[in-house]
């Protein structure tokens, strides 16, 4: 799941405030390999590992957790005690509540509340200091680390109702779906919040200290790159494709693979919001992304490997996809 890549809409926002800070962001991008023309081109992409990298390190670099955007700077080291507060937790409902409680704890302008409304649950963000405008990107930022860290406690996809955003789409609205692992996102709500069945509390907990101590070496890019079993038609496809994109298999093959007629295959990843084309491009945007960021591979091959039989082909595609030629997009790593 490494070679994934994410919209550079969310390198902006991760360095939206390090100028204020005293920061250079060319320089933060340049460290973590990522060619600051990128941030030029609406429709660019970079790398899951690279953005992973970038975060972390501005993070370190402001010493601030919420990179700025929260009306005081959240010591580095909160979301370690955080999780440290969490892990004894024996379901995921206990995991829940310790987690909003922790952070209403502080002073930071919008917390994370436990609500139960019937036969589901929310976490819900609520502003505390009206004054202060909230940043989009800090509610997704904080609702994208519950659900993937909720996630990783029950080792599963966590399955949400809805995911509700009070403000309209930043990046593509794909980019949101793939966010929260495929669930589905509702934009310009009265709210911020993960709406869930209430039985999914009763959850067990199936991580511990132990784990917690590898997760905290590196949990932005854990958090980033998870996968655990899913049977949604839209995860198996992927998977097949994956597997076999050197050759590039049609829909035909993988439905004969998943024993279904084609016409049958199409209408179960639409229910789920995604088409076969989708599917393949972006697994072959993905794959030359991850590519193009480690050395000693010609452009020639990482071509064949994310699919394609001409260079000339991928370099048009690459193009497409990100605004840049692969030879521009790698020298300015």
């Amino acid at each position: 799941m490494r070679n994934l890549s994410i919209s550079v809409y969310f390198a902006r926002a991760t360095l939206a405030n390090a100028v204020a800070r005293g920061l250079d962001p060319i320089s933060l991008l340049r460290r973590n390999r990522i060619s600051p023309r990128l941030l030029l081109e609406n429709e660019a992409r970079i790398s899951i590992e690279r953005f992973a990298d970038l975060q972390v390190s501005t993070m370190m670099a402001m010493g601030d957790e919420a990179l700025g955007y929260t009306s005081r700077r959240m010591p580095l080291g909160c979301w370690s005690m955080m999780c440290h507060a969490v892990i004894g937790s024996e379901t995921l409902g206990q995991a829940l509540s310790r987690y909003c409680r922790f952070y209403q704890l502080f002073e930071f302008g919008l917390h994370p509340v436990l609500r139960e409304e019937g036969d589901v649950v929310s976490v819900q963000l609520e502003q505390v200091e009206k004054h202060i405008d909230c940043s989009p990107y800090l509610s997704e930022m904080v609702l994208f680390n519950v659900h993937r860290f909720a996630s990783w406690l029950v080792q599963e996809h966590l399955p949400i109702q809805v995911v509700e955003l009070g403000f309209a789409p930043l990046a593509q609205a794909v980019d949101y779906r793939h966010m929260f692992l495929g669930n589905p996102v509702a934009f310009e709500t009265a709210r911020s919040a993960l709406v869930l069945s209430r039985p999914l509390l009763d959850k067990r907990i199936r991580q511990n200290e132990t784990s917690l101590r590898h997760f905290l070496r590196h949990p932005v890019l854990i958090l980033l790159t998870q996968d655990y079993a899913s049977n949604s038609w839209t995860s198996r496809v992927r998977d097949i494709v994956r597997r076999n994109l050197g050759d590039m298999p049609e829909l035909n093959q993988v439905a004969t693979l998943l024993e279904v007629h084609p016409q049958t295959l199409r209408r179960r990843l639409s229910s789920e919001g995604a088409t076969f084309k989708e599917i393949k491009s972006q697994l072959r945007r993905d794959t030359a992304l991850h590519f193009l960021g480690k050395q000693g591979l010609s452009i020639e091959e990482i071509a064949h490997r994310a699919g394609f039989s001409e260079s000339s082909a991928f370099i048009r595609a690459f193009k497409g996809w990100t605004g840049v030629t692969p030879y521009t997009y790698r020298k300015g790593l």
